[in-house]
């Protein structure tokens, strides 16, 4: 989910093939032949759904089109293809390139109209699963996914040294949570309302309270977008009234970059909270999964409101902006916007100290006498 500009003066860089060229394209690079195709929804870049035929049997894929902004930057899409490809091998659920004719993971090509712009094309495997946006969501999946986070967070800081890896330092990257203070530039999206005085109260907090703390967070190589498109779970159909699942996949890394461990449970925190009719209950969940593995420090609990504030923002701000540029994908470039808003200026209105109470009380519900962690009996 990055944001890009530019076809029109200088702003639009998403890629616009019809499923026939996809199709093409598959077949020319990867030499596969596709017996059925089907567009994804996207944010930035385009992906298509892919059927390939082989002897006894047919494969699925995803075709991934990168816009064509980041098809600049191949070091970048190449350290978000090895980390998929590392954490596969770590045992995470994540896609597998696979290569091109040429034996690459990824080629750069050429596409019609837009002036012929060049993208970046890979083809994943495609990873089965129901996203988390069309469950009834729990307790139980919500702790599964910060106790994903953490690990996942974990194993790539701790394991992943792909020389690629260094352009994961992304400086001015807008879905980095340490720069919730550029989103001043993108304001203009949104109407003089209650809205925009609420997120510009965000930034200016975010500036006085988080970024001088910065220093004193721990460091790590974070996902960056855990959303609830993002995670695909399947369950064990234990109880069809109280299903249990387990994540099934992990998709899009494009937003990868150089953070902080705190960063990444704030942003899963952000992101369930729009799936759940206890939004402000699903913290805590997510925050014990995530200690189970990875203690926050008090200096990162503290952060915590204001870091998930700042993804709120960061996320509806930039779907607006995002919806001006590209219209026609308005409906699922503002999916979030639908309740976002609503739990955005709800945490506002309860206040910090009364947020962040429900939160760590939840979590240490989680704490039995034995000092381990599991989710509570019932939930």
């Amino acid at each position: 989910m990055s944001s890009r500009k530019s076809c029109q003066p200088q702003m639009l860089t998403k890629p616009a093939l019809g499923e026939t060229e996809a199709a093409e394209l598959v077949d020319r690079v990867f030499g596969l032949r596709v017996s059925w195709i089907a567009l994804l929804p996207s944010y930035d870049d385009q992906n298509f759904h892919v059927r390939v035929s082989r002897d006894g049997g047919a494969d699925e894929y995803v075709l991934k089109i990168t816009n064509s902004e980041d098809s600049r930057e191949p070091d970048l899409i190449e350290a978000q293809t090895r980390a998929m490809m590392f954490l596969s091998a770590e045992g995470f659920p994540s896609a597998m390139p696979q290569l091109t004719k040429d034996g690459t993971i990824m080629a750069l090509e050429s596409a019609s109209g837009c002036g012929n712009k060049k993208y970046m094309v890979r083809l994943l495997t495609y990873l089965p699963g129901t996203p988390v946006a069309k469950i009834a969501t729990n307790a139980q999946i919500f702790y599964e996914i910060g106790k994903l986070a953490a690990s996942l967070d974990k194993a790539l800081s701790e394991k992943f040294h792909h020389p690629s890896a260094k352009s994961l330092h992304r400086g001015q990257f807008i879905w980095n949570l340490a720069n919730v203070p550029l989103l001043d530039q993108y304001l203009y999206a949104l109407s003089q309302n209650t809205y925009r005085e609420v997120v510009e109260q965000v930034i200016e907090q975010f500036k006085g309270k988080v970024i001088p703390k910065l220093s004193s967070f721990r460091a790590c190589i974070n996902h960056g977008d855990l959303n609830d498109h993002n995670i695909l779970v399947d369950s064990s159909a234990a109880s069809t009234q109280h299903p249990e699942y387990r994540v099934s996949g992990i998709l899009d890394f494009s937003d990868m970059s150089y953070g902080y461990y705190v960063f990444e449970v704030a942003i899963a925190i952000m992101y369930m909270m729009i799936e759940s009719p206890d939004p402000l209950g699903v913290g805590g969940h997510v925050l014990a999964g995530f200690e189970s593995v990875l203690p926050l420090s008090g200096e990162e609990r503290a952060a915590l409101f204001l870091l998930v504030s700042g993804r709120f923002a960061q996320s509806l701000v930039m779907a607006a902006h995002m919806a001006l540029l590209y219209p026609e994908n308005r409906e699922y470039l503002t999916v979030t916007a639908r309740t976002g808003w609503k739990h955005l200026m709800k945490m506002f209105e309860v206040g910090q100290e009364a947020v962040e109470r429900t939160w760590f009380e939840t979590a240490r519900a989680y704490v039995n006498p034995g000092g381990c962690e599991e989710p509570p009996a019932g939930q």
